[in-house]
C-alpha cells in the first residue's frame, strides 16, 4: 500500500456525491485537507476550480503525490473512489471477477440512483410548482431502485459481493435522504440492514459529519436554488 506524506486536497461539500469521498478518505486514514466549495453560493463557477473539475461539479481531489510522484487532479465522484481504490489497494479488488461486481455496482449508482433521486429531491422540494407528473414518475423510480437493491442485498453482505466496498461508500449516502425521497426503509428489510450497518462503521459517521454545519435548508434558501438548479457557465 502506498504511503501518503503530504495531505490530498478534498474539494467537497456535504451531499451525497461529497459523502462518497470524505467516507472513502475516512475509511483509508490517509491526510487530506477539505476545500470547501459552497455550492449554494457558486464557487463551482470559480475559474480554479473549473481547471480541477471542467463540469463545475465537486467533489474534486489533487493529489501531490500522483503517477510517478507527480500531482494528479481527478473529478467526477466514481472516477475518484476507483483512483483511491487503486492507488491504496484498499476497498477496491484487484481480482478481475471481483473488480467488476464493484464495478458494475458503482456505475449502477452513477447512471441510476444518484440521478433519480437527485430528480426526486428536486421535483419534492425544490421546485416552484408542484408538478405531480415529475414527482411521481421520479418517486416510483427511485422505489424501484430501492428494490433493485434489496434483492441485491438479500444474496450478498455489500453491493459488490462478501467485501465492503467503494461501491456501499457511493451509494450509502443516497440513502441517507430516504424519507425526502418518498421512500420508507421499512419496505426494504435487506437494504435497511445494510444501511444500519454501513452508518455504523466509524469512518462512515466521520466521512458524513464533515461540514455537516454547512448545510442549510436548500428548499427555504431561494438565492442558492438558482445557483443550483440555473443554467450557468462561465
Amino acid at each position: 500500500m502506498n504511503e501518503q506524506t503530504k495531505p490530498i486536497e478534498l474539494h467537497y461539500w456535504p451531499t451525497p456525491n461529497g459523502w462518497k469521498v470524505s467516507i472513502m478518505l475516512e475509511e483509508l486514514g490517509v491526510p487530506y485537507e477539505t476545500k470547501y466549495v459552497n455550492i449554494g453560493a457558486g464557487e463551482q463557477f470559480e475559474p480554479a476550480f473549473l481547471k480541477i473539475s471542467p463540469n463545475n461539479r465537486m467533489p474534486a481531489i489533487v493529489d501531490p503525490e500522483g503517477p510517478g510522484g507527480e500531482p494528479i487532479s481527478v473529478f467526477e465522484s466514481g472516477a475518484i473512489l476507483q483512483y483511491l481504490g487503486r492507488k491504496f489497494a484498499r476497498f477496491y479488488p484487484s481480482d478481475e471477477r471481483a473488480r467488476v461486481a464493484v464495478d458494475q455496482w458503482l456505475f449502477w449508482q452513477m447512471g441510476g440512483l444518484g440521478p433519480m433521486a437527485g430528480q426526486a429531491h428536486h421535483f419534492r422540494q425544490y421546485a416552484p410548482e408542484k408538478i405531480e407528473y415529475g414527482i411521481n414518475r421520479y418517486t416510483n423510480e427511485v422505489n424501484r431502485l430501492y428494490g433493485v437493491m434489496d434483492r441485491r442485498l438479500a444474496e450478498a453482505d455489500y453491493l459488490g459481493g462478501a467485501e465492503y466496498s467503494i461501491a456501499d461508500m457511493a451509494s450509502y449516502g443516497w440513502i441517507v435522504p430516504h424519507e425526502n425521497q418518498g421512500q420508507d426503509l421499512a419496505d426494504f428489510p435487506n437494504l435497511k440492514r445494510w444501511f444500519d450497518a454501513i452508518g455504523a462503521r466509524p469512518a462512515v459517521e466521520r466521512g458524513v459529519a464533515l461540514g455537516r454545519e454547512k448545510r442549510k435548508n436548500l428548499a427555504e434558501d431561494k438565492d442558492a436554488q438558482k445557483v443550483l438548479f440555473g443554467q450557468r457557465s462561465r
